[in-house]
């Protein structure tokens, strides 16, 4: 019997016996769904983390030198807390030596940010994020104008009251007319608006678009940190190894201005998106080492069931398998017969898995913060997992099949 022929028998076999078949193909269709919807999470997670997260939060070959680590990842006691605590704020001055210390090209700014209310005319919005920075600000965080222009080097200079927006921001304030040129209000004094943020989109279900940047010496500065004082240095290098190089300096020159000995840590942060990254690295790499046991699980529940049934199929087949046995069928035709409709079986229940673990992936980025990329490795290991599962599960029933007795198969009633 050929092969198209024994799959040909097969598909006529389930879909005369649709309830049975059903039941059959539950556990791997639900181990093959499961395997999809999760690598799905895991890679689109993967991607959001390195593309967007990562890289909208920390930069690309940027680091951070702040009092204390801006992203958190893992578990802080209270003793951190505290240490962190005491640590001396990051000052005018070591920005300024930190800026003439690097001698790899790189690129700087200034970042401090606080929540405040901003309001125009009778439009109020609150829990703004408002920043306060320096001029190449925009040229580090890759920022694009949907209008208007960014403030200047010299308007920082002069701490002129200039304000560029997010997109949300503009849009609530000023339902979708042009803000630039037009005056809101922060703590009592008015801003000028130069320009607005192309729409960034949402981090997590948090807005991207809800902010505010003004230079870092405008009146803003008594409200986003103490005098003379900023939240953190921003540096960006051309490349990864340049990057690490200059946090090397940087650390030596911090390091210097606040007489540590070797002995001692650092009392401040230099923080780039590789932490970040390594940490969900570990948590990606541990949900990837779970998945090939949950998803076992289902496949031998499936594999067993299907095992079954098809011991039942070789009992109802009986005499089927004598008459054509006494016709000149041989023991690997019978063998051939089983095993192909079992593997059928099983195929069947894995793509229904793929079309269902790809559905799963769609409605979960569509209806919640967490992001889904189908991965196409997944799918194509599901239907050998899938095909795999009935053959080995197929082997023993067609086994019992192949060895009957044809005189006795006959006389079966």
């Amino acid at each position: 019997m050929h092969l198209l022929e024994a799959i040909r028998l097969a598909l006529q076999s389930l879909w005369a016996n649709k309830l049975k078949s059903g039941f059959s193909l539950v556990g791997v269709f639900i181990g093959v769904t499961f395997l999809i919807a999760v690598v799905s999470i895991v890679e689109g997670m993967n991607r959001y983390m390195t593309e967007k997260f990562a890289n909208t939060l920390l930069g690309v070959n940027t680091f951070h030198l702040r009092r204390r680590p801006n992203i958190n990842v893992g578990d802080t006691d209270e003793q951190q807390w505290r240490t962190w605590a005491r640590r001396p704020r990051i000052t005018y001055e070591d920005v300024e030596a930190v800026e003439q210390g690097i001698t790899i090209p790189v690129v700087t700014a200034w970042e401090s940010q606080d929540r405040a209310t901003i309001s125009y005319r009778t439009k109020v919005a609150k829990d703004v994020e408002v920043t306060g920075a320096t001029e190449r600000y925009f040229q580090i965080k890759d920022y694009k104008l949907s209008s208007g222009r960014p403030f200047t080097g010299q308007e920082v200079r002069a701490a002129l009251p200039v304000a560029v927006m997010g997109w949300e921001l503009a849009d609530r304030l000023f339902e979708h007319r042009d803000p630039v040129g037009k005056e809101v209000t922060i703590n009592g004094i008015p801003y000028r608006v130069v320009g607005v943020v192309e729409k960034q989109g949402n981090l997590f279900g948090l807005s991207l678009d809800n902010f505010v940047i003004m230079p870092a010496t405008s009146p803003i500065k008594q409200v986003v940190n103490p005098p003379r004082v900023v939240d953190a240095l921003i540096v960006k290098a051309n490349s990864v190894p340049e990057m690490r190089e200059a946090m090397l300096q940087a650390e030596a020159i911090m390091r210097s201005r606040r007489h540590l000995r070797p002995t001692q840590d650092n009392n401040f942060t230099l923080e780039t998106s590789e932490g970040v990254l390594e940490f969900w690295g570990k948590i990606s790499r541990v949900l990837f080492a779970a998945l090939p046991g949950l998803v076992s699980i289902s496949l031998v529940v499936g594999g067993i069931v299907i095992m079954n049934i098809m011991l039942m199929s070789v009992a109802e087949r009986t005499r089927e398998i004598g008459l054509r046995k006494s016709l000149g069928a041989r023991r690997r035709d019978i063998m051939r017969q089983f095993v192909v409709e079992s593997a059928t079986l099983a195929t069947v229940g894995a793509m229904f898995g793929v079309a269902t673990g790809i559905v799963l992936a769609i409605v979960v980025a569509a209806t919640t913060p967490l992001p889904a990329a189908v991965a196409p490795w997944s799918i194509l290991v599901g239907v050998i997992l899938g095909a795999g599962v009935g053959i080995v599960s197929g082997v023993y029933p067609a086994s019992r099949a192949a060895k009957l007795d044809p005189i006795a198969a006959l006389r079966h009633e």
